[in-house]
């Protein structure tokens, strides 16, 4: 009895052991006020989410102790009138404003707007966004925000390209010189040196990366295997006549190691198992990665890198996890992943809205290291700091194509070593917006927040999820 006792104790014991590293999900305490649409990370440590009118947004803020499950929601300012859009091109600008444009859908109907704004999180404000000239139809296109901060956009119909400065807001046509085909239902991934890379749908299995120095597509290879599935239907009425949809791809993700794991639709048609591939910049080479569990695939769906390195994609049967070699099924269900949040964990949205935690660390070598800050700081005033490898390793986040959530620049947490209690300093106007910097010297600006607790502090600065070492500072 006492052996079969004790036995009993250890397989509990072991039980609770292996439940306690298990990943995990906690819904939030507080859920937005009209549901939760795509989500951005802004960089003062909020989330913003477009709420399911389409047109309005809300806010969501952590609490005193930095926790998004139970932070709190306010209603954000809504969009322009008559800009009502889903499935659009996205992303956070270094200056700290989130971009918007087309979309799919607009007011419900499927119209590949060229509509578009911006939202200035200092002031609540939606400002209207104009588009690039002769752009009559935008929709659902591709974007990244290149290295030196130019929001780049593909449009959807054919093979054009055009860059937004953020500081004029006007666009400039880039040459597309090299595309193999045209820009519809791909992903683009911002890759170290600075190119984009995309594998094409129409021209399946091609891939090809984007050189903005050049102005020009070059080939990256082929992907072996069809990350592709075709469009089954007819054409698509639009204001401008008949879409001819090519299909579907999944995401693609950069890893630490510097590889991109890109994620396949189904295969044979649609109805056939979804492939990956692995691109090697190194090589300029793709090998063949594992074929989906249980037949699934990834085709138009959300994946973001973990802290730990893994990928974390969505299916349709389940979420997997990636390691670099094989997938594993994850034992949450029911929620998409949408950006790693400053505290590692990724906000998930389901039925409701949640907070999924993963498991697993990071190395060191891949965290943003502070070489130069102001060891005093004055509530209401605005620092520089400096060091390497602030704005990570990976824009963190893809889908097939359209809802870029990128993370891909630094936070500032600051927290008060008396209460302990976490505050978010603005940052704004980084050096980057280029991944794996490596050892070269980047910076941001931080603006502390006037409201904030002053005494001993210490300072980190937080990308896609990964913090610095922390430094102190006095707060005054």
């Amino acid at each position: 009895m006492p052996n079969k006792l004790s036995l009993a104790v250890l397989i509990l014991l072991l039980a609770a052991s292996v439940f306690s590293r298990a990943q995990s999900l906690q819904t939030l305490v507080h859920q937005p006020p009209d549901g939760s649409g795509i989500s951005f990370l802004l960089t003062d440590g909020t989330v913003i989410t477009q709420g399911n009118a389409e047109s309005d947004w809300a806010i969501l803020t952590p609490d005193n102790k930095g926790s998004y499950v139970n932070g709190t929601w306010k209603q954000a300012a809504s969009l322009p009138s008559g800009y009502v859009p889903y499935a659009f091109s996205s992303a956070v600008l270094a200056d700290g404003r989130l971009v918007i444009i087309g979309g799919e859908y607009n007011n419900g109907g499927f119209s590949l707007t060229n509509k578009g704004a911006i939202y200035d999180p200092k002031k609540d404000t939606w400002t209207a966004l104009g588009h690039p000239k002769g752009w009559g139809y935008i929709g659902d296109s591709p974007s990244a925000v290149l290295p030196d901060g130019r929001f780049m956009v593909g449009r959807k119909l054919d093979h054009r390209v055009s860059a937004l400065d953020p500081k004029t807001l006007q666009w400039t046509e880039l040459n597309d010189t090299g595309k193999s085909d045209f820009n519809a239902e791909e992903g683009w991934t911002l890759m170290p040196d600075g190119s984009v890379l995309t594998f094409d749908v129409k021209n399946a299995p091609h891939s090809e990366r984007y050189i903005s120095s050049e102005q020009k597509w070059v080939s990256a290879g082929s992907t072996i295997v069809d990350l592709h599935s075709p469009y089954q239907g007819s054409c698509i009425r639009y204001g401008g006549g008949c879409y001819h949809p090519p299909g579907e791809v999944g995401p693609g993700v950069l890893r630490p190691d510097g590889t991109v794991f890109a994620t396949g639709s189904g295969s044979n048609g649609g109805g056939g198992v979804g492939h990956t591939a692995i691109y090697h910049p190194s090589t300029g080479k793709w090998t063949v990665g594992p074929d989906f569990p249980n037949g699934d695939n990834a085709g138009d769906s959300f994946a973001v890198l973990l802290p730990n390195g893994n990928v974390l994609v969505l299916g349709f049967q389940a979420l997997y996890d990636f390691d670099g070699t094989k997938f594993t099924v994850d034992p949450v269900v029911g929620v998409a992943p949408i950006l790693v949040l400053p505290t590692g964990q990724v906000l998930a949205e389901g039925n409701s809205v949640a907070v999924y935690n993963p498991i697993g660390k990071y190395q060191q070598s891949w965290a943003p290291v502070i070489t130069a800050f102001p060891k005093t700081v004055t509530r209401g005033s605005t620092y520089k700091i400096s060091g390497q490898q602030f704005n990570g390793l990976s824009q963190a986040a893809a889908f097939g194509d359209e809802f870029q959530t990128a993370t891909n620049y630094p936070l500032v947490r600051i927290t008060n070593k008396a209460s302990h209690h976490v505050f978010y300093a603005k940052t704004h106007d980084h050096s980057t917006m280029g991944v794996a910097t490596g050892t070269a010297t980047v910076f941001t600006n931080f603006d502390v927040p006037a409201g904030m607790e002053t005494g001993a502090s210490t300072l980190e600065v937080v990308a896609n999820g990964i913090p610095s070492k922390r430094v102190s500072v006095t707060v005054n």
